[in-house]
């Protein structure tokens, strides 16, 4: 991920089938710490893909790696044929958006802020025109708001635009992150544990708006511990243990693997992770994020 390319949005869908997202032989190492091993996965138009493991099995590790913010120490990651620049900003201007397991959102600013703010890879009025406000910048804010109305409104919070996003209750605050996401027109959509402490009826709502996101022609690739959620939802389903790709393929095909079944329901096999290797793997990356701040 070290070609530093200039990186356009593509507001057209890609045709169905086509791969968006090409890992290939992605690691990461914290010091003498592998986190992830050498992982390969793709994701095509038309997809929903998940992503499953134990805890401290490198799921989110490995996202930040897909997504610039952590530069991985051997493989490489394209989208649509081009490698990644190691820049968040990059990678999201170029078609991949994603939210985060802890949401991150401007609890001071309104829900219409807030996605506004997503829109930011996607508005070409610069600095001089937004100090002259001239008519330029007028017509580009008009559609940026227009654009973030529909977006609350597909995710039903269009009536909620002016509330402080802090107000909203646990579940609108997960869908607003969604929103804010996919301001920036993304081909592809990060999804990480999008359902985590929501009650059945949330997660079935959650449910129902993947699928409508999918509809809409963007890719999504998921990290979920719901595994009634991911099995009713994803095309194909990769699992990773100990940093490694343990099994791919259909929901049907994963749930039956017996190394999957032993992973999560606690049976021994060799090599397993327990929670001393989950704590190495946590401080190794908060090591790595005060070493970049």
């Amino acid at each position: 991920m070290a070609t530093d390319t200039k990186t356009t949005g593509d507001a057209a869908p890609a045709a169905k089938g086509t791969t968006l997202l090409e890992a290939r032989g992605v690691t990461m190492r914290f010091g003498g710490l592998t986190a992830v091993n050498n992982v390969d996965l793709t994701v095509s138009s038309g997809e929903i893909v998940g992503l499953i493991g134990p805890n401290g099995a490198g799921k989110t590790t490995f996202f930040n790696c897909l997504t610039g913010l952590y530069i991985p120490t051997e493989g490489q990651v394209t989208y649509k044929g081009t490698v990644l620049p190691p820049k968040p900003f990059k990678v999201t201007a170029a078609g991949i958006a994603r939210t985060f397991q802890n949401i991150r959102l401007f609890s001071n600013m309104t829900v219409l802020e807030n996605v506004l703010v997503g829109r930011h890879t996607r508005t070409k009025e610069g600095l001089w025109s937004a100090i002259l406000r001239g008519p330029g910048f007028h017509r580009a804010e008009a559609v940026s708001r227009e654009k973030a109305m529909e977006l609350l409104d597909f995710v039903g919070l269009a009536d909620k635009a002016e509330h402080l996003s802090r107000n909203l209750p646990y579940g609108e605050q997960r869908k607003l992150e969604i929103a804010r996401a996919l301001a920036s027109e993304p081909g592809l959509l990060l999804l990480d544990e999008p359902t985590a402490g929501m009650n059945p009826q949330e997660t079935r709502a959650t449910e129902e708006l993947v699928f409508a996101i999918r509809d809409r022609g963007i890719a999504v690739l998921v990290i979920e511990h719901d595994m009634r959620f991911i099995f009713n939802l994803c095309d194909r389903v990769s699992v990773l243990v100990q940093g490694q790709k343990l099994v791919e393929g259909t929901s049907q095909v994963v749930q039956s693997d017996e190394r999957v079944i032993a992973a999560y329901l606690g049976t021994p096999f060799e090599g397993e992770p327990g929670e001393a290797e989950a704590a190495e793997v946590e401080a190794a990356e908060a090591g790595a994020k005060e070493e970049g701040k």
